[in-house]
This record gives C-alpha cells, sequence and structure tokens, in this order.
C-alpha cells in the first residue's frame, strides 16, 4: 500500500487492545474474503453464514461488493484501475473490523490477485482467510441471477470478469468451496467447520 498523501499525522494507540474486545465477544476477529466470478453465490453465502454466526452469539458483520459501491465506493467504477482501488479501500476497511473483534465476510470478486495478496500483507498472520467460492463461469452464466452475462454477451457491459475481463483464481487460498458441486448448505458447513477447526469461534 502507498504512503499517505497527508505528512503531518500521527498514529495514536488507544487504551482499549484488540485482545480485550475478543476476550468480550469470546471470539477472535477474522476477515474471509470470499472471491469467485458474479454469480458463483459469494453474497448468498455470506449472508448465510452471518446469520449461523449471530445465531452462535457471533459479531459480524456482512462487506457486500454491490452495497459498498452504493456509498463508500460510488465514485469508483470497473476499470482496472478502479477495481484495484475498490479493493484497496475495502481492504482498509476490513482490517479495521477484524481489529474490533469482529468476524468480517466480505463478498467481492476482487479478480486480480495481486490486489487480495495486498488485502493479506497488511493483517496479521491468520487474520486473512481466503475463500474461494468455485463456481465455473457456465454454470454462474446459467444462474445470472442478476442478468449480467446477458448484458456482457450483448456489449453493454465493458470489462465484465470472466467474459470481457480476467478473473484470476486464488492460487492457495485456505478454503474453497464448489459452488457448482454443492449445494448452499453444504458449502456453509464447510466454512463454519473451517472456522471452528481453527479456532476462530471460540469454544
Amino acid at each position: 500500500m502507498s504512503k499517505p498523501k497527508a505528512q503531518n499525522i500521527v498514529w495514536h494507540e488507544g487504551i482499549v487492545t484488540r485482545s480485550d474486545r475478543e476476550t468480550i465477544a469470546g471470539h477472535k476477529g477474522c476477515t474471509i474474503w470470499m472471491t469467485g466470478l458474479s454469480g458463483s453465490g459469494k453474497s448468498t453465502l455470506a449472508v448465510a453464514l452471518e446469520k449461523a454466526l449471530i445465531d452462535r452469539g457471533v459479531r459480524t458483520f456482512v462487506l457486500d461488493g454491490d452495497n459498498v459501491r452504493h456509498g463508500l465506493n460510488k465514485d469508483l467504477g470497473f476499470s482496472p484501475e478502479d477495481r484495484n482501488e475498490n479493493i484497496r479501500r475495502i481492504g482498509e476497511v476490513a482490517k479495521l473490523f477484524t481489529e474490533a473483534g469482529v468476524v468480517n465476510i466480505t463478498a467481492f470478486i476482487s479478480p486480480y490477485r495481486i490486489d487480495r495478496d495486498r488485502v493479506r500483507e497488511i493483517m496479521d498472520d491468520g487474520d486473512f482467510i481466503e475463500a474461494f467460492v468455485d463456481c465455473p463461469v457456465e454454470i454462474c452464466e446459467q444462474r445470472d441471477p442478476k442478468g449480467l452475462y446477458k448484458k456482457a454477451r450483448a456489449g453493454e457491459i465493458p470489462e465484465f470478469t470472466g467474459i470481457s475481463a480476467p478473473y484470476e483464481e486464488p492460487e492457495k487460498p485456505e478454503i474453497t468451496v464448489k459452488t457448482g458441486e454443492s449445494s448452499e448448505e453444504e458449502a456453509l458447513q464447510e466454512l463454519i467447520s473451517y472456522l471452528d477447526g481453527k479456532g476462530y469461534l471460540g469454544s
């Protein structure tokens, strides 16, 4: 990440620590970074996971790609440069959520490995969980819940990931869920089992 443009700024440490927050919450903070093609099931899984964790008393929140573009990133389009900045900003927000002791779930296509790796780099070891929502483009296009693939094929959406813009699959994700083969419930249980097994959700 680049250095701040402003020069006369100083980082202020608080008295309450991350450990204090996690002790109160009874679980660790982390970021589950869901990445995959449009229509792969990222948002569906994210909201299902959020509900399942809330039901267990886990402090959690979803940062969804489309939702963030309605506010924080409404000034960004889908050029490669804007995609980079979109992920940079949300990576910084995700880091704040994580340090606040929240199990933060993001649902972004985030098509470039370098951008995802940069988010990983700004977090402490173990805080960034790359979850590859793996679904073949053919199945995503058959689903097409937003009608985006149809528009992309018609030339109405330039630089559409998987059609006219690249998607770089994770090389070593912490977890892969194959939503072209598994049901939503099966994929959800895989994610919860991973978090339980790694001790993120407490006792």
